[in-house]
């Protein structure tokens, strides 16, 4: 007589945050998934819920608060981890009905609250997981990260008194998990950390063998192995540190995509000083110059804040001024928010939310025509790109190397064939506007 196994609890997942949040969300739902444990992707299926919270702004604690509240409100039985699980206190005196919370990379706490309170059954055999684990984003692409915290202290963040100061991965393992995800369908692999240029610092950039020969724990070394894996190599949170320089000429090769994603935050000196950032934007311009002349298509990318405290109309102007010299790629902004714990709350000058609200718009209306006059350079061009999504009706949408998922431009085609998600193609660039460009597949 055949046996009927007890079917599994189901775990659902809401991770909210940056990127390192949803890599840690993988990392869980892989263990649970390797115990026995089922996935619900929804409320209903769910035997208890995880919700991984973000706490760097005051808003995105607001939306984790509201996310919790949620899941309680569907569910009933929730589990709080991430960046807001520090502040316990807070969360238990808001939802006292929360079954457990543990803070940013306790995945032991996490995985041991979910086996306390969604035990499994002690004959089901259930875990089957796949060699590149799971995953919360689509087949082709995966984010790789290669350390946990940070060394810097900028005044307006508080990662570090989060998520500790930089711990580098070995750089054998991060190989050995890029060419897993590689073999498992992953056509681009995005890098991330919290200062990628600072990556092996820590372990002062012990090499490791693989494949028969020594890789330091070094950014340089780590992008030259990784773009020998086939996938296109996406470099995000890189400091514009001098060693950077080597990387470029690995992009005009065509061994990793032609693309940094470097967090400027601004550009004034005054402004730099009082946010305690480690850069000289004289001297960055004249890199990114030079970048351009090693390899004219890369594409740079960053964000930037307005409204931090003493910033004067003068600090603005001048790093209008410095945009319109630097002409990046795509560009991002905040308003300058106060965070719990950071020291940039006790600078002196606060600027208005009138002015950040009127810097912020003028900042966007300048970036953006950058950003079209850019775009429009590359009507007549055929470029790679790379498929994300396919509709019913001819159309499909997709991303050139300039382009990170969910945060840049996108591409979109028209009158496409036989296309799935993941594919890689040549496109005939046609039309453009501010922010994304339109064409045809011409293979």
């Amino acid at each position: 007589m055949a046996t009927i196994l007890p079917s599994p609890p189901k775990v659902g997942m809401v991770s909210l945050g940056c990127p390192k949040a949803l890599v840690d969300s993988e990392r869980i739902l892989t263990k649970l998934r390797a115990d026995g444990y089922g996935l619900s992707a929804d409320y209903a299926g769910a035997d208890v819920v995880l919700v991984n919270t973000c706490g760097f702004l005051d808003s995105a604690k607001e939306e984790s608060l509201e996310a919790i509240g949620e899941a309680l409100a569907e569910n009933g039985r929730v589990i709080v981890t991430g960046c807001l699980g520090r502040e316990a206190e807070m969360i238990r005196a808001r939802f006292p009905k929360v079954l457990a919370i543990s803070g940013a990379q306790q995945y032991e706490a996490v995985v041991g609250a979910v086996h306390e309170y969604a035990p499994m059954p002690k004959n089901a055999f259930l875990n089957l997981v796949p060699d590149s684990g799971l995953k919360l984003t689509p087949r082709h692409y995966s984010y790789l990260k290669i350390s946990e915290g940070c060394n810097h202290r900028c005044s307006f963040c508080i990662i570090p008194s989060i998520r500790g100061d930089l711990v580098s991965r070995r750089p054998d393992a991060i190989l050995r998990e890029a060419e897993k995800l590689v073999a498992a369908g992953t056509k681009e692999l995005l890098v991330i950390s919290q200062d990628t240029s600072a990556y092996g610092v820590d372990i002062r950039h012990q090499p490791r063998e693989w494949h028969g020969r020594e890789v330091r724990a070094h950014m340089t070394d780590l992008a030259r192995e990784l773009g020998s894996l086939g996938a296109w190599v996406r470099l995000h949170y890189v400091y514009p540190y001098p060693h950077v320089d080597q990387v470029i000429p690995l992009m005009a090769e065509g061994l990793i995509t032609p693309y940094l994603d470097i967090p400027f935050q601004h550009a004034a000196p005054s402004v730099l000083k009082a946010m305690k950032r480690p850069a000289n934007e004289l001297k960055v311009l004249d890199r990114v110059h030079k970048w351009r002349e090693i390899c004219p298509d890369i594409a740079i990318r960053s964000t930037f804040v307005v409204g931090f405290p003493g910033e004067t109309e003068a600090d603005f102007e001048y790093l209008m001024q410095w945009l319109d010299e630097a002409q990046l790629d795509r560009v991002g902004a905040f308003r300058f928010e106060p965070v719990q714990g950071a020291v940039a709350n006790d600078l002196p000058n606060p600027v208005p939310e009138e002015v950040k609200e009127e810097r912020y718009a003028r900042l966007m209306e300048r970036t953006a025509a950058i950003s079209a006059a850019k775009l429009q350079a590359k009507i007549g061009r055929t470029l790679d790109v790379i498929i994300d999504a396919v509709d019913d009706e001819g159309g499909a949408t997709g991303r050139s190397k300039a382009d990170a998922p969910e945060i840049d431009g996108e591409v979109f085609l028209r009158d496409t064939v036989g296309l799935a998600q993941g594919d890689i193609v040549r496109v005939l660039v046609e039309d453009a506007d501010e922010h994304d460009l339109f064409g045809v597949v011409t293979e």
